[in-house]
């Protein structure tokens, strides 16, 4: 019982991964954009024409045409716009009189097409051809169909062509690409045309092609372009488009691919735990920022309140300040967390993952795993350098109320210190190492500096650099002593007061003479 619900969950959540970004409904006859995202055939022509392009909204290469495909198939949201006939667009396109933005009326050369991606949010460039030179995600209308058999076993597959309500389907055919009953397949199959000679089959959600066609040359596709990361023909090998770029044949893109995608799957799999506390982890520091953020608002209001009516007015601004601070941060907190929801087992993301790695078909599972693995890479990078996206503390939210009343109309929150100073006047290397510094005319005060220093003429450690540390350094200078002769040191600063730390100055080298008896090289230093 666990594993069914296990399962049934793990397909809900993978519902949000089959949604059009456009129509929000399931993919039907998903594209892909350059861009690597899915849109439906029917929602990229409405996007299109809303745009103003016309005669661009053409079939892919390995769509057939159907006459099941109408309005009356297609979403409700879609519907609505009636979309000029792609017959009388060609004619218009070839004779030059088609127009869109930035195309000029009977221009010989067609400027490139830009589809606005949903999904991005970004222009991405269809080159002349539109929707014609795109590829159909066939591996993604393969798992939307055993999503939709998963969730409705049983379900009956009704007539495309009846008037409500339909019937239920007895027939499918493959040439028509449509489901019918036994009335509709005798009235689009009529005796003696040779819509006749075709053979019926069992009715089906899906009519597909059976493999991958390329959109320039209708032949099948057996190579990979790496350069331009796009499945290719045999002739798109030997054109001009291609010269000089790595090709690879599909197959051996299918395995690298799938070997990639395997191995980061398994990864997330297997770091289920680590997912589990980076998510407590995230709700906890939720926690403590509504916690820090209700007591810097409670002090913020607390200081305020004793001004006076003449702080009222800034007293709503600094509230407002610190309030919509912490809803930010909620909200990135929030956000990764709903992020790191998605790598656990069952989730959209894992499920939708593990339902491609079922494909076969490997022109199709290259096409539709290398977004997938985009993902799971960046999932597994955030997995692996994994930090809250916020920090709970609210220490720079402190107000300085010992400042003059006249200050009172500039009242503000304190500020950390800006970067300091170096001061290479007074900053050299020899049996000890002066390092002094200032702060920038206008910047806060600082209570204390902390200042970092290590050797760079070592050989590299695994990991980040590490810094030796000097805490709470009073004044604007420091002194190290007893340095390695004849090296080489980097050190920096930075101030803190009650709100924080500040930035680090800005890096400076400082070379030690070599020791007694060695050739002696004069101290000196350089950014």
């Amino acid at each position: 019982m666990d594993a069914l619900v296990r399962i049934s969950t793990s397909m809900k959540n993978m519902e949000k991964e089959l949604l059009c970004p456009v129509c929000q409904e399931m993919y039907k006859q998903p594209l892909v954009l350059p861009c690597t995202h899915n849109v439906c055939q029917a929602c990229a022509r409405e996007v299109l024409g809303q745009q103003g392009y016309i005669g661009h909204g053409g079939d892919p290469s390995s769509e057939p045409t159907s006459p099941a495909s109408t309005p009356s198939t297609r979403s409700p949201r879609l519907s609505r716009r009636t979309l000029p006939k792609p017959d009388r667009l060609d004619r218009l396109l070839k004779s030059g009189f088609g127009t869109y933005p930035g195309r000029k009326r009977g221009a010989l050369h067609p400027q490139t097409i830009l589809f606005p991606c949903p999904a991005c949010q970004g222009d991405v460039e269809l080159g002349e051809r539109g929707l014609s030179g795109l590829f159909r995600n066939l591996t993604l209308e393969r798992v939307v169909e055993r999503y939709r058999q998963s969730v409705s076993v049983g379900g009956a597959i009704l007539c495309q062509l009846c008037k409500p309500p339909p019937l239920e389907a007895t027939k499918g055919c493959t040439e028509c690409r449509a489901t019918f009953c036994n009335e509709c397949f005798k009235l689009f199959h009529p005796w003696g045309t040779q819509k006749a000679q075709h053979e019926p089959t069992l009715p089906t959600l899906s009519f597909r092609p059976k493999g991958l066609m390329c959109p320039d040359h209708k032949e099948e596709v057996t190579h990979y372009c790496k350069t331009c990361q796009r499945l290719v023909c045999q002739l798109c090998r030997v054109r001009r488009t291609h010269s000089g770029h790595k090709i690879t044949p599909v197959l051996s893109a299918y395995q690298a691919l799938k070997d990639k995608l395997t191995k980061s799957l398994a990864y997330i799999l297997g770091n289920q735990d680590t997912v589990q506390t980076q998510i407590c982890e995230l709700e906890e520091t939720i926690r403590h920022t509504e916690v820090s953020g209700q007591q810097a608002k409670e002090e913020v209001s607390q200081l305020v309140r004793g001004l006076g009516a003449m702080l009222d007015e800034k007293r709503t601004s600094l509230l407002q300040a610190i309030e919509e601070c912490q809803q930010e941060r909620l909200s990135r907190l929030s956000a990764q967390i709903h992020e790191h929801q998605s790598l656990l087992d069952g989730s959209g993301l894992v499920g939708y993952a593990q339902e491609v790695l079922k494909e076969t078909d490997q022109p199709c599972f290259v096409q539709a795993a290398k977004q997938l693995h985009n993902r799971i890479a960046r999932a597994t990078e955030a997995l692996q350098t994994f930090r809250p996206a916020a920090s709970s503390s609210f220490r720079h939210y402190q107000l300085d109320v010992g400042r003059e009343m006249k200050l009172l109309t500039e009242l503000n929150f304190l500020r950390v210190p800006e970067a300091p100073v170096i001061d290479t006047q007074r900053t050299f290397a020899y049996d000890q190492i002066f390092l002094c510094w200032r702060l920038p005319p206008h910047s806060p005060p600082a209570w204390h500096y902390t200042v970092e220093f290590r050797r760079t003429d070592v050989p590299a450690q695994p990991g980040p650099a590490r810094w030796q540390r000097r805490e709470e350094v009073r004044g604007t200078s420091a002194l190290l002593e007893n340095p390695d002769t004849g090296s080489v040191y980097v050190l920096r600063v930075r101030g803190c007061n009650k709100a924080g730390y500040g930035e680090y100055s800005e890096d400076v080298h400082l070379h030690t003479p070599p020791a007694p008896g060695e050739y002696r090289q004069v101290p000196s230093f350089s950014w």
